[in-house]
């Protein structure tokens, strides 16, 4: 009589979470996320990809059509224009999520608290923002920047300013509407404290629409950025800047457009792809959203 000796099941295919696929699954995300790595990777390594100084001048191509030397022309001072938006990008980028991580932290716990405590308190709080909120956005930061003073760490801090109500308000709809779930009053009714309520049950539930908004936000900081740096209210010259190159280029649309095409561009590239990445987690985040 012959033993038959059962097999072991196969091991489980390991799927990705949930919020992942759902991601992976939306190709505009995708696009926005390879375009921002892109980005990024100028960014952090803008020493190696840009082939000149960002300041150094080569006075035999004032404004030179874009060439193999210069892969995007040069500009009015002969400046390679290519090696001036891969340096710009990391201006852009590191004003984009310094600026919004500020107004993450402060608008973020603004809004946990006036949510979570409630009563008069609440009512204080939820004014000042509702005053801020009442004031357009751009016309706040340029305000905010010109009292401080030109400069890219005082433009970072205008725009954590102005970015900090939406936060607030996300964040205390949030928290109301969180507070009341059963799960928290169970840990109430076990007697978790309140540091443990938040820390363990309703910062997590509550980080999905921050992060979309993160995400969101930091387009519209990249755009008051370049805005700023428009204006001469952002980084100062020689130091390269996305707006600051749009103003330069404005006496030479006629005869040296790529002065303003590729800055431009960059531009619409960074902030199209922060969009496309704040829709897609915005998708895959969605507890209602189909898991695929």
């Amino acid at each position: 009589m012959t033993t038959t000796i059962p097999k072991s099941p196969a091991p489980a295919r390991r799927r990705l979470p949930a919020p992942l696929r759902r991601f992976l699954s939306n190709r505009l995300a995708v696009v926005g996320l390879f375009v921002l790595l892109i980005f990024a990777v100028a960014a952090l390594l803008a020493s190696w990809v840009a082939p000149y100084d960002p300041a150094q001048i080569f006075f035999s191509d004032l404004r030179a059509a874009p060439s193999a030397a210069h892969p995007f022309g040069a500009d009015e001072l002969g400046r390679d224009i290519f090696s001036r938006v891969v340096y710009g990008a990391r201006v852009s980028l590191s004003a984009g999520l310094i600026s919004v991580t500020l107004a993450l932290v402060c608008g973020g716990g603004i809004g946990l608290i006036a949510g979570y405590v409630g009563g008069w308190l609440d009512d204080v709080l939820m004014r000042v923002v509702d005053a801020l909120l009442a004031l357009p956005f751009l016309v706040l930061a340029i305000a905010l920047a010109a009292i401080l003073g030109p400069s890219l760490q005082n433009t970072m801090i205008a725009i954590a300013i102005v970015t900090a109500p939406a936060f607030a308000r996300i964040t205390r709809g949030e928290v109301l509407s969180q507070r009341e779930r059963d799960y928290v009053q169970a840990a109430q009714a076990l007697g978790a404290g309140n540091g443990r309520l938040i820390t363990r049950h309703l910062l997590p539930n509550i980080s999905g629409a921050l992060i979309v908004q993160t995400s969101l936000a930091i387009a519209n900081a990249i755009l008051a950025e370049a805005s700023l740096s428009f204006l001469g209210l952002g980084i100062q010259p020689p130091a390269p800047s996305w707006g600051s190159m749009l103003n330069a280029a404005r006496g030479y649309l006629t005869d040296a457009p790529w002065m303003a095409v590729f800055p431009g561009l960059a531009i619409f590239l960074a902030v199209l792809a922060f969009n496309l990445i704040g829709d897609g987690l915005r998708d895959a985040l969605d507890p209602r959203g189909k898991i695929g």
